[in-house]
């Protein structure tokens, strides 16, 4: 599995609550693109759109940058931030749609990897934080650290 793209952000911008992995749709180009990795999924999300003919609505990944192949050539028309359908179950659309509804809960794509030969998104269930939640992460990021590095210090000069 190698990782194409992580949204640094998510983590810090929202509290995940739980994580989901869908295949991507994409073309051969954007393929290509992903497996050299170039695409930033910053401001991105997921959303759901309604197809026609179906009774439950498609989950699609917006407003991801995929640039074009380098050596693809010229295509008209490209859109690098075209949505892009995920692949999920009916089971998983209906719950992952409950949950969006919810007060407060977004989808956020949090990695894009390969799985043997597959583009995979791995997003999640987050709900967001406000600025003092996210200067409460930092304070304990920074006691976490510290205590690390103390502790590793007080090895080194027991040896």
């Amino acid at each position: 599995m190698s990782v194409s793209a992580i949204n640094k952000r998510a983590n810090f911008d929202y509290d995940i609550q739980k994580t989901y992995e869908a295949g991507l749709v994409l073309l051969g180009y954007e393929v290509k693109s992903v497996k050299t990795g170039h695409v930033s999924l910053k401001g991105s999300y997921v959303t759901f759109k309604k197809a026609r003919g179906k009774i439950l609505p498609e989950a699609y990944l917006t407003n991801a940058h995929i640039p074009l192949y380098q050596h693809a050539g010229k295509i008209a028309n490209y859109e690098p931030t075209r949505p892009r359908k995920l692949l999920l179950k009916k089971k998983e659309i209906s719950y992952l749609m409950g949950k969006k509804d919810e007060q407060g809960l977004t989808l956020v794509p949090l990695k894009i990897y390969t799985k043997r030969s597959f583009i995979k998104l791995e997003f999640g269930v987050g709900k967001g934080r406000k600025k003092f939640d996210k200067r409460e992460v930092i304070k304990k990021r920074e006691l976490d650290r510290s205590i690390r590095t103390l502790t590793k210090s007080s090895l080194k000069i027991r040896n």
